[in-house]
């Protein structure tokens, strides 16, 4: 697994770290546009033996670049878990090398990922309730990760993960990851809308709003992967 200093470094102008993967949003006229242009990354992820997530929309192509079998050392300890590495720098040039050949415009600052966060005394006996109701798949808990946390394998549902209780109050809350670029466009809007800032971590990258009854949300930005200067 690359660290967010590595990512940074390698520059890829069309793509932005969100939480465990990279992602890029390509702007299309139509649907026949970006089935070309998605048949072309797949010959060129064919090349490389691996691929992209992707979903398409009117107007608009996302994809999202992670590996699963990125290796994760905890002291002398190895995880197999779901990250970004060098496969996934190299595939992303090709993506945007492609798109320019077909004058495609990225709109990077578009993407956005969302997860949830349960606060749960004891992950390990509720996760398996969480992986059943969320995915139908009790191998979702724990799924490319070494905690607890539930991730979809098809990505059809957001990922869960555990933090700590800290006794009463809200156990549920939505984390957002966005590009940098448009945090704090997506905070003044929050706060626009009636929103309050309860927490501003600059140095974290997590800006946590509360809205009118006390509910709180994050936005989130992954700060290490932010290309200095």
């Amino acid at each position: 697994m690359l660290g967010g200093g590595a990512i940074a470094a390698a520059d890829l102008t069309d793509w932005r770290k969100l939480a465990q993967g990279l992602h890029a949003r390509y702007l299309i006229d139509d649907f026949g546009a970006g089935v070309r242009f998605l048949a072309a990354v797949g010959e060129a992820g064919d090349e490389l033996g691996h691929h992209p997530r992707v979903s398409m929309a009117p107007g608009c192509v996302d994809l999202k670049l992670t590996s699963d079998d990125a290796v994760y050392r905890d002291g002398d300890t190895e995880h197999i878990v779901e990250w970004v590495t060098q496969l996934d720098i190299d595939l992303a040039r090709r993506i945007t090398a492609i798109a320019g050949e077909r004058r495609l415009r990225s709109e990077p600052g578009s993407v956005s990922v969302i997860e949830l966060g349960l606060d749960a005394a004891r992950s390990a006996t509720i996760a398996p309730v969480w992986a059943a109701l969320l995915t139908g798949d009790a191998s979702s808990q724990g799924h490319g990760s070494p905690s607890d946390e539930i991730r979809d394998a098809s990505g059809r549902v957001p990922n869960l993960w555990f933090g700590e209780a800290g006794g009463a109050g809200q156990r549920f809350h939505v984390e957002v990851y966005v590009a940098p670029e448009t945090a704090q466009q997506r905070i003044d809007a929050a706060v626009a809308a009636g929103g309050r800032v309860v927490d501003r971590g600059d140095e974290s990258g997590l800006t946590v709003i509360a809205d009118q009854e006390g509910n709180t949300g994050v936005v989130c930005v992954d700060v290490s992967a932010v290309q200095r200067g």
